[in-house]
Order: C-alpha cells, then sequence, then structure tokens
C-alpha cells in the first residue's frame, strides 16, 4: 500500500523513528497505543451523541466502537504478557493540534463533516504509522500486529470519508481534505521524534 494514493499523505514518516525510538521503547509506545484506541472509542461514541438522527452513521459508529475496544484490549494483553506496568495517558499534542483547525461555529452539518474528516486524517496517519511499525521493527509478533492494524486503520479512515461525502450537502468535501492534508502535513514536521504513536 502506498501511502501517496492510499492515504494521500505529504509527507511519510522516517522509518528511522522505530530503530532510533520505538525499539527502546516498546513499553512506552503499547501505552500510548492502548490510549489511541481509547480515545478512538470515545470519539465514535461522540459522533453518535452528537448525530443520532443518522441511523447508518450511528450504527458504523458503534462496531467502531466495539473494534477500538477490541484494539484497545489486544495491546493491553500484549501488555500484561510481557510484564510491563500500563502507565498513565500520554497527552496527544499531535491530535490536539489537528483539532485547532476545525472549523468553529457553523451548522451542525458543518461540524459533523468537520468531525468526520478530523477522524479520517487521524486515522490516516495512524494507518502510515502502524506501516512503518510492520515494516522495520525487530519484534515478529508486534510486525504481524501491526500489519493487521494497518488494514483496520485504512477501513477506518475510507469509512470516515464516506460518511462525510454522504452527509455532505453543498459542502466541498475534497476540497475540504485537500486542506487538511495540507495542514496535517505541515503538523507532522514537528513529530515522528518520540516514543507515542504520532509523536
Amino acid at each position: 500500500m502506498s501511502e501517496k494514493t492510499i492515504l494521500k499523505l505529504q509527507l511519510p514518516t522516517d522509518p528511522l523513528w522505530v530503530k532510533n525510538v520505538v525499539e527502546s521503547n516498546i513499553e512506552e509506545i503499547l501505552t500510548d497505543h492502548a490510549y489511541c484506541e481509547q480515545k478512538a472509542a470515545s470519539n465514535a461514541i461522540t459522533l453518535i451523541v452528537q448525530n443520532p438522527q443518522y441511523p447508518d452513521l450511528v450504527q458504523e459508529m458503534a462496531l467502531l466502537v466495539q473494534e477500538e475496544m477490541d484494539h484497545f484490549k489486544r495491546v493491553h494483553d500484549i501488555i500484561i504478557k510481557r510484564g510491563y506496568a500500563f502507565g498513565k495517558e500520554r497527552k496527544d499534542d499531535y491530535v490536539n493540534e489537528l483539532f485547532k483547525f476545525l472549523t468553529k461555529g457553523g451548522s451542525r452539518q458543518t461540524q459533523l463533516i468537520e468531525r468526520l474528516l478530523f477522524s479520517a486524517m487521524i486515522e490516516a496517519r495512524s494507518c502510515e504509522r502502524f506501516k512503518v511499525l510492520s515494516e522495520n521493527i525487530n519484534d515478529d509478533e508486534l510486525a504481524a500486529f501491526y500489519h493487521e492494524l494497518m488494514i483496520s486503520e485504512a477501513g477506518h479512515y475510507t469509512m470516515f470519508l464516506r460518511l462525510a461525502k454522504k452527509y455532505a450537502g453543498d459542502i466541498d468535501v475534497d476540497a475540504r481534505w485537500k486542506e487538511f492534508l495540507a495542514y496535517e502535513a505541515e503538523v507532522v514536521k514537528n513529530y515522528g521524534k518520540s516514543e507515542t504513536i504520532h509523536g
């Protein structure tokens, strides 16, 4: 899978992030990853609460909550199996910076589209990070695990974009998505150096 053709991300993660940061901080990475899955489930719940009038969106988000919490448990299982400590939640500066880009105010429809594109952006970068991890980490169990999750995240990314286009009305989703991609490319320049999934 090419990030350029599938995810459209403008700045790829340097594989050296895995060798120089991840492999010496597996415990930290797994703890951060577990919380990322929990936050993804929380985001899906928020979309349900804010948009109960769309039955198909509610159904898809309900399934997503189950899947993200399953991923959370599987990461937590690995932490336990390896004798690691499950630490406290880490602040996700990358996600917080993306959140600043969301259009504030406007119609409920605008807010929905913004939230869906914000969610798609996080899933796209997570997918790309999992791909880099799966291809470069010197750990067979985690390589296989992150390859599986890469495929899952790609499905989430396309789902969020599909829902955004479905409920867009007169909003130009493609144009707004290009703005998201350009903004994310600037944001991510400051990341890829720390022991977190998005760091």
